[in-house]
């Protein structure tokens, strides 16, 4: 009868009683140690009697309370720099305000507990030299000094960021007499038509 106990018991808490589980495991234990017995059902995680004594005791409130309010420092950083820190910059923001932990603690709170991972960005591809479309004289020579008005144009195209996140493609035309802007023409995406549409408005 007793072993039929066991059996119902374990099959019905298998999800408790296994590795991994731990801090599910401990109240379970004090719930069946008297009908069951605390050596079998510490064998089962693969517990040792110490560590559930400990539990019983409360000899680790401290660490555990350390623990959780690392981890909130650890999730507090990560969104406030989007991600982008991985575990060994972040043994550097906690070591600031006084919490020292090696690389090792931070990546098991980080990547094994938390599940919080750098946001790593993609290498752009290896740049392949190919035909060029159209080569044009260079006629400037790199003289940028104009002794009159309209005698020398050059071309900008300036990528502007928005506060909303998005970027405009702004394509200008200046004259190098005085440094004024002749034309100018911005759009959402970059293409040809931009600089011929800033030429042709600056002509007009």
């Amino acid at each position: 009868m007793r072993s039929f106990e066991r059996r119902t018991c374990f099959k019905k808490n298998c999800g408790i009683l296994r590795k991994g589980k731990r801090l599910e495991a401990y109240p379970f234990i004090e719930q069946h140690n008297r009908e069951i017995g605390v050596r079998w059902l510490l064998g089962r995680p693969g517990l040792c009697p110490n560590a559930c004594y400990n539990y019983r005791k409360h000899r680790k409130v401290d660490y555990y309370a350390g623990k959780e309010a690392v981890k909130a420092q650890i999730r507090e950083i990560y969104h406030l720099h989007n991600g982008v820190a991985g575990y060994r910059t972040m043994t550097v923001y906690p070591a600031r305000r006084g919490c020292h932990y090696s690389t090792v603690t931070i990546h098991k709170y980080m990547n094994t507990e938390m599940r919080l991972y750098s946001t790593v960005w993609p290498k752009n591809p290896g740049y392949r030299r190919g035909k060029p479309h159209k080569v044009f004289k260079n006629r400037l020579r790199q003289e940028f000094h104009a002794e009159r008005v309209n005698h020398k144009w050059c071309t900008d195209v300036t990528y502007l960021f928005l506060k909303n996140g998005e970027v405009r493609i702004n394509c200008s035309i200046i004259d190098l007499y005085d440094q004024s802007i002749i034309a100018g023409v911005t759009e959402r995406q970059i293409s040809s038509g931009p600089p011929i549409r800033t030429l042709k408005k600056a002509l007009e």
